[in-house]
């Protein structure tokens, strides 16, 4: 008789723990124990991408990563992308381009698409393709996706800006406008 073990992570910033069968997949813990079912049940196989997440910042394939491997580590689902009731901007260009058409694929592409854009904030397109050539998808065609991703880009690059202009001397939070 095999016994469930006991393994504590921060699943989008809070700490979690969770008892499981050993052998159950981290995509099978988020969905079935956790009810974190953002992260899509795809083909198990590491071949389609809709189970994509982060885990500490990198972007993995939940399907092919055994959840007891993930004791002590950063969690990242879509579910945790947005900012309270406001979207992450990644989510808002996928909404105002019409990128995502099922919606299947689009958890996984996002959470590919963050971490990309975590490291490189301007990345070519032709670096956008490479970062999410492992997530298909079979409705869009992936223009509006890549046009997305930049979009998002260049809003997160604008928010930068304006945080940085709110710091600087003479900023507005030195002004007292918070």
């Amino acid at each position: 008789m095999r016994r469930n073990v006991q393994v504590d992570f921060t699943v989008n910033g809070e700490q979690t723990e969770a008892s499981f069968a050993p052998y159950k997949t981290l995509l099978e813990v988020l969905r079935e124990d956790l009810a974190l079912t953002g992260t899509k049940h795809g083909c198990e196989l590491g071949e389609c991408g809709a189970c994509a997440l982060l885990i500490d910042g990198e972007p993995q394939l939940s399907c092919l990563v055994l959840a007891i491997e993930c004791a002590d580590r950063a969690i990242d689902t879509v579910e945790g992308m947005g900012r309270g009731a406001e979207l992450h901007p990644l989510q808002a260009a996928f909404a105002d381009l019409g990128a995502a058409q099922c919606g299947y694929c689009t958890p996984g592409i996002l959470m590919t698409a963050k971490a990309l854009l975590e490291k490189e904030p301007s990345p070519s397109r032709e670096r956008i393709k490479e970062a999410i050539s492992g997530n298909l998808c079979r409705c869009t065609g992936y223009q509006q996706i890549f046009e997305a991703i930049e979009e998002a880009a260049r809003r997160l690059r604008a928010e930068a800006t304006e945080r940085l202009r709110a710091q600087a001397p003479g900023g507005m939070e030195h002004e007292g406008h918070r």
